[in-house]
């Protein structure tokens, strides 16, 4: 009784701060969110944000897209910027192109990368040589989004990886975000971007829920592209992957350190522009080094890093060859033991792994 006879003497600005002083503000709690809903956030907010950007493609609008990415986006903004295509892949790349050269910001959805082998002409040859044959004198400002990489039970005119494709040609963007940070921050920034970026998705992704954290709740918040990220501290093995497959890096790590054995793994988010230098980095500092990747061995991602690797400073930091865990250098089969066995699992990781620590 004393102690509330003694607020009520208080002024009230002395009460309010004796109450702040005993109550302390907690930090805002990460959100868990899935891949899907972290694009459609992204979207959105790069939709609100400027009248110039739209989305196209086939059942994007009225049905919501095929993979449910584009959601509640048509009844919110409507047929001018919500805009279904017919099935015509070389058709509607071929008018978002023009848009982003008169000026807009198309983000052109493949319904799959598979299909963007129909539209490759506008993508390669109008898309990403313009602004040089140009003499940088005109932008193409376009993302091409959409599911890249080995889904289920699809087969192989479905199923292949474009990240080595797409990544080979100069005047390109690619990027391959893994959890929703990676999808909100890097679909955010590649809208923004004034060249025309590639957005290799996962569908077997979307549906992960992944924590959020405060600073990707944020409208601001963007992924620069050509930064990757180091998922998981180590010592002994340097892991480089992207996409789908940080899964399963992260999961053999787990195993391993059971074991003793501390993999350092990196999140690539960026295929070109290539975040060389913190590959470079981490090996100079394990020693040893595994790359792995959804797509076919040659000519690869991870042919290209070990091609890095060998041509700078960190070769000289190597005590055992760069060891490559792909996937099967065959057309995807449809069965599903044959597919389970053309995509690179847990364990084929953690035999790669023990293989360049000669264990």
């Amino acid at each position: 009784m004393a102690v509330v006879a003694g607020l009520t003497r208080r002024p009230l600005e002395q009460v309010s701060g004796l109450l702040r002083r005993r109550f302390h503000r907690t930090a805002p709690a990460a959100l868990q969110v899935t891949v899907r809903e972290a694009i459609n956030q992204g979207m959105d907010e790069e939709l609100e944000r400027d009248e110039k950007v739209f989305l196209l493609g086939e059942e994007v609008a009225q049905y919501d897209g095929a993979y449910k990415v584009s959601r509640g986006l048509w009844k919110k903004y409507g047929d001018k910027r919500i805009i279904d295509t017919p099935i015509s892949e070389m058709g509607f790349a071929g008018i978002a192109v023009g848009a982003a050269m008169a000026g807009l910001r198309p983000i052109c959805e493949f319904m799959t990368f598979n299909f963007s082998m129909q539209a490759i002409d506008q993508v390669i040859n109008s898309a990403a040589k313009t602004y040089y044959m140009s003499g940088g004198f005109q932008p193409v400002p376009i993302v091409f989004r959409g599911p890249n990489g080995a889904s289920a039970g699809v087969a192989a005119q479905h199923s292949q990886c474009f990240a080595a494709w797409y990544g080979h040609c100069p005047g390109l963007k690619v990027v391959s975000p893994w959890s929703s940070e990676d999808a909100k921050g890097l679909i955010k920034s590649a809208i923004r971007d004034n060249n025309p970026v590639v957005v290799l998705e996962n569908e077997l992704m979307y549906g992960v829920p992944f924590e959020l954290p405060p600073e990707a709740q944020s409208k601001d918040f963007l992924i620069p592209i050509g930064k990757a990220k180091i998922e998981r501290q180590g010592t002994h093995v340097t892991i480089v992957s992207h996409s789908r497959p940080v899964s399963h890096c992260l999961e053999a790590a787990t195993v391993l350190s059971k074991e003793g054995i501390e993999c350092e793994v990196i999140n690539m988010r960026t295929i070109r522009p290539m975040d060389i230098e913190t590959i470079e980095a981490s090996v100079m500092k394990t020693n040893h080094l595994v790359t792995v990747e959804g797509g076919w061995p040659q000519f690869g991602v991870g042919a290209e890093i070990c091609a890095r690797i060998m041509e700078g400073p960190a070769f000289n930091f190597l005590d055992a060859p760069v060891v490559r865990v792909t996937g099967a250098d065959v057309p995807m089969p449809y069965a599903k033991v044959l597919e389970d066995n053309s995509v690179p699992q847990v364990k084929d990781i953690i035999f790669a792994i023990k293989k360049t620590l000669n264990m």
